[in-house]
């Protein structure tokens, strides 16, 4: 992903076309996205895997330097591990709503920009394994602070690419039979590189 952005910039330096996010343009953008776990859990240590998914956003340019941004996903799906120990798998949807500024004007070929806001995170499809195979787990939805950076560079009038990271303030208790109720900072770091349509 990270060769990515070298071509990126190049192919914004040498577009001849202006990006021209104006005040009610509406954004779409896909691509990769990558969900990087930053956990710390209570009271026992476990690890969360990396993941992978297909990720969108939708801009809505409210003027020409202030946007809304709703995120979504296909569904992240991760291993919780105890040591080399896989005891438990399952999967969220980490829909964030951000409230984003874009530097430059309406006619700049690259649109650098930040944003911060909120997110909800939903769990299902637990599943315990290895020494938690038998147990019924859950894990509570979480509510918190997401912050943004990211920037868009103008290919034609209409089409750009993306980069653009997330952190995310995820916090759960894992409901277990056998161990009881553990408490999980989650705390992911989003990365997503892809392209975007401006209608």
């Amino acid at each position: 992903m990270k060769k990515l952005l070298p071509l990126m910039i190049a192919a914004a330096v040498t577009s001849p076309f202006a990006m021209a996010h104006q005040a009610g343009d509406i954004l779409v953008r896909g691509g990769a996205a990558f969900v990087s776990p930053q956990e710390s859990t209570s009271p026992i240590d476990l690890s969360i895997n990396d993941n992978m998914q297909l990720g969108l956003t939708l801009t809505y340019m409210a003027t020409d330097n202030f946007g809304v941004e709703l995120l979504a996903a296909t569904p992240f799906s991760h291993s919780v591990k105890l040591g080399d120990t896989e005891v438990a798998k399952v999967k969220h949807l980490p829909p964030t709503l951000m409230a984003q500024y874009y530097f430059g004007d309406a006619q700049s070929k690259v649109r650098p920009y930040v944003g911060i806001g909120v997110n909800y995170t939903t769990f299902f499809d637990e599943k315990g394994s290895g020494p938690l195979a038998n147990d019924d787990i859950s894990l509570d939805s979480s509510w918190g602070v997401a912050g943004q950076v990211g920037i868009d560079m103008a290919i034609t009038d209409r089409w750009f690419v993306n980069g653009s990271a997330w952190i995310m303030d995820i916090d759960t208790d894992v409901h277990t039979q056998s161990v009881g109720t553990i408490n999980a900072k989650i705390d992911p770091m989003v990365f997503m590189v892809g392209a975007g349509y401006r209608f």
